[in-house]
Order: C-alpha cells, then structure tokens, then sequence
C-alpha cells in the first residue's frame, strides 16, 4: 500500500492548475439557472464537528472555520516522512506570497489524520517551523470527525476496511463557501498560481489588477525549462532556493538549505543517493543527513522517488543555475510563471 501511495504521490499532475484543477463541487446544480450554491454547500452538508487549534482553542468546523470565507484545507500529520512536509512548505510560500490577506479574507487550515500523536502542542511545534501567520491553524481533533471531514470533501479513501497513515490522500482542497466553488489542489502546485487561484478566482475576481491595454509584441519572451529546472519547480523549489532566501524574501530561512554552489561544495555520490533515498540515508544515520535535519527543525527531506536521469538533470540544473548567479545573474528562476 505504501508503494501505491508513492506512485500516487510522484504522479500529481505539473502542469499549471488552469489545466490541471479539478472542481469538486459546482455552485449550481446543472440545468438551474443561478441558484443558493451557499445553501447547496452550506451547514446541512458540511458537519459540524468540533476542532481544536494549536493553541488549544475549540472551534467548529463549519460555524468558526469555512462559513461565508474563501479557504484553504490539507490533512497531514506531523511525523509524515513523505509529502506533507513539501505540502506544508508550498502552502507557507502561498501564505507569504498573499500576505496579510492570510486571516483577513483568506483562510488556511491543516488538519492531522493522527490525532492520536498529534496533540495541540505538538502541532503548534510543526506550525512554528513552517512560520505559520494568524489565519492559518493547524488542527485536531477526534479521528472519527476527522475522518467525516475528509469524506464529504472527497479526500478520503478507505482500504480494505482500515486507513494507513502512508496511504492518506495528499491533495487539498480550496473553496469558497459562499459560493460553493471547490477545487482540488496538488501538493506540487506552483505557489504563485495557487495564490492567484486563492486570491482573485475564489474571489470572483475582485482583487483583479486593472487591465491595461497591452501589445503583444512586447511581451517577454518565454523560455524552454530544462528537465532539471521543471524538477527544481515542481520538486524542490517549495522548500529551497538557489540564492535569494525564502519565497524571494532575501534574509528569510528557508524550509531548507539554500543550494547555491552546493554541488562544489559536496561530494557528487553523496548529492546522488540523498537525492535518491534520503529515508534509508537518515535510518543508517549518516553523520551530514542527520546533521542536517537537525539544523532544518528535523523537518523530513520527501523521497521522491527519482531515478538515475532525473537525478543527473536536477544536479546539472542546480549547478548550471549556481554559476549564473555567482557570475551576476539577477537571481533564481523560480518565481511565478511566464
């Protein structure tokens, strides 16, 4: 099963989500002519199931948490030694990238599968290494309600009669309550589109910039990505940059290490089996890997499963990349798309 979930995980559609997101539910139902979408996705289908925040505070889901607000909602749990770790860092760059509308018209939630572990402190712990803002909580709560949360927005799937922490659901959903429109969002998402996804498409497009007329012949020019940078973005970019910090704020730690010049500084074996197996690499306690995890508030590099080539690319983009930098390159290549 766990095989299953890693196939599942490393196959997440890439591509941006205009094309790849999937409405989960419509606001109307087909053949209406408008219609209460609020009332269609509102408290009679939504439970009420009470929640407890990090700092300890009992909420309800539908009254305190998503009525009348445009959300976002991923499950995890805190000892997850796969996705959720890269979930939880592309959802921080979401919320660094959206600001202070994080708590104001925007409204983030993680919630554990692992009650059981995952106690209010502890959550708060994981909250603090990712520098969660107000407006965005991470939650527990009773597994059974945890468990009926995720089925009524579609993100829970059984097997053979019992659930496998390793083989939980790693999308998330996004919505707007009011008007009942939900999406599916991908851990590998594009922090930049995510945001304009949150921002103004949830919105209904009220926070749209004003539209200048502008002429196409003036528009940039849009590279080719080599297969290493579209790894780098889809893979690695959500907690770790090539210069320039966190989320393109200079100064701001990152999730993990800037990897400027990193493939001078470390032995190239080395780069290639962390990047392979970093799991088996910290169970045999290897001296630089547990080292590093510690720095990085023992936050799990993802296996991601990549094979020999991908590997090869990824190295070569991140050493290509370094060089420019250092020769006066006007930083990383990967902020919002072109």
């Amino acid at each position: 099963m766990h095989g299953d979930h890693r196939k599942r995980s490393c196959a997440v559609p890439t591509l941006l989500a205009l094309a790849v997101a999937v409405l989960l539910f419509r606001g109307t139902p087909a053949g209406a002519a408008g219609g209460n979408a609020g009332s269609i996705w509102g408290a009679n289908y939504f439970p009420n199931v009470p929640l407890v925040t990090q700092d300890n505070k009992q909420v309800r889901f539908f009254d305190d948490l998503i009525k009348d607000k445009v959300v976002t909602i991923n499950f995890i749990y805190t000892s997850c030694p796969d996705v959720c770790p890269l979930e939880t860092a592309m959802l921080r760059e979401v919320q660094e990238i959206l600001g202070d509308r994080v708590g104001r018209d925007v409204f983030m939630y993680s919630i554990t599968i692992d009650p059981e572990h995952d106690t209010p402190e502890v959550m708060k712990k994981y909250a603090e290494k990712f520098e969660a803002a107000p407006g965005w909580l991470f939650l527990t709560g009773k597994k059974e309600d945890i468990t009926l949360l995720r089925t009524k927005l579609g993100l829970y799937r059984e097997e053979k009669g019992s659930e496998v922490l390793q083989a939980h659901q790693v999308s998330g959903i996004m919505g707007n309550q009011k008007t009942g429109r939900w999406m599916k969002m991908s851990p590998f998402e594009n922090p930049y589109v995510m945001a304009t996804q949150i921002g103004s498409w949830l919105h209904n497009y009220k926070s749209a910039p004003d539209v200048k007329e502008q002429n196409y012949a003036n528009a940039p020019k849009v590279r080719n990505l080599s297969n290493g940078e579209r790894l780098f973005r889809i893979r690695c970019a959500a907690c770790h940059k090539i210069g320039g910090g966190a989320a393109g704020t200079p100064g701001k730690r990152g999730v993990g290490p800037d990897l400027l010049g990193v493939t001078t500084k470390r032995d190239r074996s080395w780069l290639t089996r962390w990047l392979a197996e970093p799991d088996k690499m910290l169970a045999e306690k290897d001296p630089r890997a547990v080292s590093l995890l510690a720095e990085y508030d023992n936050v799990m590099m993802p296996n991601f499963r990549l094979d020999s080539g991908e590997i090869e690319a990824l190295l070569t983009y991140i050493a290509e990349e370094s060089g420019r930098i250092e020769q006066g390159g006007n930083g990383v290549r990967t902020g919002p798309p072109r």
